[in-house]
């Protein structure tokens, strides 16, 4: 879903730009936030447990086991994984940008394969380009919320 906001993010000031993220249906913080929460309470319950109710033996064994448990996550490379997710976002969009359709690369093939210096064969020409970019345009529309709004509907198509 495409939302446009982009003329508020133009006058989003550095103070304000907090409610520009509420206002995002997109964004990371929206996601996250409640598993922010629930982890900074665990980790707010925790630290205080071990601050201000544990006794030294029991503080030494907790700290045992924090390395323990620190040992056995470093097994698993963060960096690698964390790359190859990067690698994997990073090829989705690049074969979405290299699968847009361009009309250019059409017309320069119907230009080479449809023949003829005369009157019919220029309209043949400019009939299959107006249709090429007729389903663009209707694919463009389906998709972007600005093609939406300039071509709203069949007519202003049409015109």
């Amino acid at each position: 879903m495409t939302v446009t906001y982009s003329s508020r993010v133009a006058n989003a000031t550095f103070f304000g730009f907090h409610r520009l993220l509420l206002k995002w249906k997109g964004s990371i913080y929206k996601l996250l936030y409640r598993e922010f929460i629930v982890f900074a309470t665990l980790y707010t319950a925790i630290s205080v447990l071990y601050r201000f109710f544990l006794t030294g033996s029991q503080k030494r064994f907790f700290e045992k086991l924090s390395i323990y448990c620190d040992k056995y996550a470093e097994q698993i490379p963060v960096t690698f994984v964390l790359g190859f997710y990067v690698t994997l976002v990073v090829n989705r969009w690049w074969n979405q940008f290299v699968n847009l359709p361009w009309p250019d690369r059409l017309m320069f093939l119907i230009s080479s394969c449809v023949q003829g210096r005369d009157e019919y064969g220029r309209l043949l020409r400019r009939t299959l380009m107006r249709y090429v970019n007729l389903t663009s345009l209707l694919i463009f529309r389906s998709v972007s919320t600005a093609v939406y709004k300039r071509f709203p509907t069949i007519d202003h198509v049409v015109g």
